[in-house]
């Protein structure tokens, strides 16, 4: 089976964040990922992730204005500064976590007459953000995100990603696949998954359409971690879920794969 890391954005909100890393590897979890450490200094978040044994294995770049329903900046024209200011602090943390990867959020769209123009700033970006990460030996990662979660995403399908990675032409950005999204948006996962693979440096997953833990919902998962295995994936599927009830307890589907 692949390998999977608790999203502690999500998973283990019975307790504060700090303390997240410790219950995910009680649960055998051998890594993490988060949407975003900035509300604690570097140093205490490694202090605890290295505590717990675990590995850091994703995390998103600074967003823009969060609270005020921002999604991050990388195709917003006039905040080019802005954007590589918190590559900076991603790639300072990222550093100090020994985490490989980046997810760089493309944000959203002002309207669809200014597509254009914001693919054109997303593509400068991430040109010039890859080539930055490369110094240090990281991935970037682009997502693709449903429209119903996120009204107005820039990036919505598998094709737009990869799009836009043959564009940027860097080897060390990569696709973020998640496959909730995906189904939501798209469906016909394991074609996807087949087509798309060679490009996909991360995998998500959660139950469609709920959000709850893999087990519930539309989607064969058993079915596509086999597939995934079978076709040779080395990486990290993040589990980026929002648990029916308690964390701990709604992890028989992990237990069931054996």
């Amino acid at each position: 089976m692949p390998r999977f890391a608790a999203n502690l954005s999500m998973m283990y909100n019975e307790v504060a964040f700090l303390h997240r890393f410790e219950a995910a590897a009680k649960d055998g979890f051998e890594a993490v990922e988060f949407l975003f450490p900035y509300d604690h200094p570097a140093s205490e978040v490694a202090a605890v992730l290295r505590g717990a044994g675990l590995k850091q294995v994703l995390f998103n770049a600074p967003p823009g204005d969060w609270a005020a329903g921002e999604k991050g900046v990388a195709s917003l024209p006039g905040r080019e500064r802005e954007f590589d200011e918190g590559l900076d602090k991603a790639i300072e943390y990222a550093l100090a976590l020994d985490c490989p990867r980046i997810h760089l959020m493309a944000g959203l769209l002002a309207d669809e007459s200014r597509r254009a123009e914001q693919r054109a700033t997303y593509v400068a970006n991430l040109r010039r953000a890859a080539k930055r990460l490369a110094a240090h030996g990281l991935t970037g990662l682009i997502e693709p995100i449903n429209t119903r979660d996120i009204p107005g995403f820039l990036l919505n399908t598998q094709a737009d990603a990869h799009a836009v990675i043959a564009e940027v032409g860097e080897p060390n950005l990569k696709v973020q696949m998640d496959l909730y999204h995906c189904q939501i948006v798209e469906g016909d996962l394991a074609m996807k998954i087949r087509k798309y693979l060679p490009g996909v440096g991360h995998f998500q997953i959660a139950g469609v359409p709920e959000r709850h833990e893999p087990d519930l919902g539309e989607l064969n998962f058993p079915y596509l971690f086999r597939l995934i295995d079978e076709l040779g994936f080395e990486g990290w599927i993040g589990c980026e879920y929002r648990p029916r009830a308690g964390t701990s307890e709604g992890l028989g589907w992990l237990k069931s794969l054996g």
